[in-house]
């Protein structure tokens, strides 16, 4: 039975993969920095589908919280086959309106930990000759967001590079790049939603299918939804200074995960 271990692991687009592996049969290793909802999350996974599901408290902002998931994605005796590096949040603001304590946190959740546990976990997948890893991205990526959308821009580009750098070796790595979905993230940053059109709404579920389906076909890259993919498609069309002025207005007030 393999095991799969997922960041940011109670809420959301991480809650998710924990159900959506759990049901495949996949044990799991649940991080997250609330050690109550964890155990909520682990229970309840187990006993409705007879994996077995650790928790590892740890706060990835923190340089403890990232070691220790480190050591766990080193542990070649216990090892994981499947990493997928959900953990992130957003900051409400402008540029210069963030303050840069929350700005540095921010990449060091979305870029840092994202490195150092992908290289962790990667060094023992390749040894084993099998494994894989998901980065969970944004269709921020692709537009000018500020520091959110750039470090997930990072997130993208890093996993294309390290993607192409492990080729043949048995290990996968992709970016997941969704849209807008239905999850406490925007809540939590305090960001407004009511501009965003129904039809942009992602169901995180769905979002996750279609994620792993694109995992096991080999991209590097999936934005999974086919009206994301128009519109990213229409974004590579449109001039930068255009689409700077666009998301710069409605990243003051949500931004999609």
């Amino acid at each position: 039975m393999t095991t799969a271990l997922i960041t940011g692991a109670t809420a959301g687009i991480g809650a998710a993969f924990a159900r959506r592996l759990a049901a495949e049969g996949h044990n799991l290793v649940l991080v997250a920095r609330d050690t109550k909802r964890l155990q909520e999350h682990a229970t309840e996974l187990h006993d409705r589908h007879g994996i077995e599901a650790e928790v590892l408290t740890a706060d990835l902002s923190e340089e403890d919280g990232i070691a220790a998931v480190e050591k766990r994605l080193g542990d070649r005796k216990n090892p994981v086959d499947l990493l997928v590096n959900n953990a992130g949040f957003g900051n409400k603001g402008r540029f210069l309106e963030v303050s840069m304590a929350d700005e540095l946190t921010m990449l060091k959740v979305h870029c840092e930990a994202v490195l150092r546990l992908t290289a962790a976990a990667t060094a023992v997948m390749r040894d084993r000759g099998r494994g894989g890893v998901v980065n969970v991205a944004s269709v921020a990526a692709f537009v000018p967001r500020g520091t959110y959308g750039a470090s997930k821009s990072w997130v993208v580009q890093f996993t294309q590079g390290a993607a192409r750098d492990l080729a043949g070796s048995g290990v996968r790595l992709m970016a997941l790049c969704p849209g807008f979905v239905r999850t406490e993230f925007h809540e939590r940053a305090g960001m407004g939603t009511d501009n965003i059109p129904n039809w942009m709404w992602l169901d995180a579920d769905k979002v996750v299918e279609a994620g792993l389906a694109d995992l096991a076909r080999g991209k590097a890259v999936s934005i999974p939804d086919p009206r994301y993919k128009a519109l990213m498609g229409v974004a590579k069309l449109a001039p930068r200074n255009l689409l700077g002025g666009v998301t710069s207005k409605t990243g003051r007030k949500y931004g999609p995960q």
